[in-house]
Order: structure tokens, then C-alpha cells, then sequence
């Protein structure tokens, strides 16, 4: 796991401010944006992006998943200029990887019933554009950009059934 704040060569922390219209820092997910609902992703915005930055990558994963840490959604070389993601679109140029679910899509929260899960939508500003196969899984995205981040940003949103 790479760590939430990333060192830039000249030793300054840099971390990028994530944030959702859809739905607020550490509040509930709304329905829309998960298996119960039309399974649609949620808007994001950030800002913050340091100099140098050539891409964007995206990971929503669920740490409290019964059979561990389950990836709901990787996205990857999204455009240097992107400051946004609206509601269920990518722009053009971006690639998505696969997620747990197998699909190369967003799969949203679908917890079984119990207590909430928490969802990290985990945003990296990256040095390049990754040279990855279509398709891949958030391992090999983590591989790829090892030595590249610049920033990261965190927004976390629960969802329980």
C-alpha cells in the first residue's frame, strides 16, 4: 500500500484535496451509488495537484470486506487537466481496471448485512502515464506506480446493509 502522503524530490508532503457532491467526508454513501441503487459512481473533485503532474489513477477499496481488503474500482491514466469525475462517466483517455468483482467498471458498496463498511476512494497524482494492460487489477496498478506518486488524496463514505 502506498502511503497517504507522498514525498516529493524537494522533501515537501504534498496531498491532494478529494472531495464528493454526492456525498460527505465519513457519512453514509447515498443508495444511488451502490448495489442497491442504479450501482452508479459517485462525483469526485480534488485540487491540489502538484507541478509535474501527468495522470491520475483511483482506487475505491473496502477494508472491512469478510475475506479482506475487496477493490471496487480502479481507474487509472485520467487526463494531467482532470479536476473532476462526474456521475458515472470518465473522460476520454482514462482506462479502468479490473475490480473484485471481476467487472472493469465501478461496482459500488454491497456489504453483507452487519455493521457499516467503510469505502476509500484513494486518488494518486502520478509523475506519468502507466504502462499497464487494459484491465488491470489494483495490484499491478500499485506496481506500476510505485516511484511515481506525487499526491494522494483520501475521501472515505460508509455504507451499511
Amino acid at each position: 500500500m502506498l502511503p497517504m502522503m507522498a514525498r516529493m524530490a524537494m522533501g515537501t508532503i504534498v496531498a491532494l484535496g478529494l472531495s464528493s457532491p454526492s456525498f460527505d467526508a465519513g457519512r453514509p454513501i447515498p443508495r444511488r451509488f451502490t448495489c442497491e441503487g442504479a450501482n452508479v459512481a459517485p462525483e469526485l473533485s480534488w485540487e491540489g495537484a502538484p507541478p509535474g503532474t501527468r495522470s491520475f489513477a483511483l482506487v475505491v477499496e473496502d477494508p472491512d470486506a469478510p475475506g479482506g481488503t475487496f477493490i471496487h474500482w480502479v481507474v487509472y491514466d485520467l487526463p494531467a487537466d482532470a479536476r473532476a469525475l462526474r456521475e458515472g462517466t470518465l473522460p476520454a483517455g482514462a482506462r479502468q481496471g479490473r475490480n473484485d468483482f471481476g467487472k472493469t467498471r465501478y461496482g459500488g458498496p454491497c456489504p453483507p448485512p452487519g455493521p457499516a463498511h467503510r469505502y476509500h476512494f484513494r486518488l494518486y497524482a502520478l509523475d506519468r502515464t502507466l504502462d499497464v494492460a487494459a484491465g488491470a487489477t489494483a495490484d499491478e496498478l500499485r506496481r506500476a506506480m510505485s516511484g511515481h506518486v506525487l499526491a494522494e488524496g483520501q475521501l472515505i463514505g460508509t455504507f451499511g446493509r
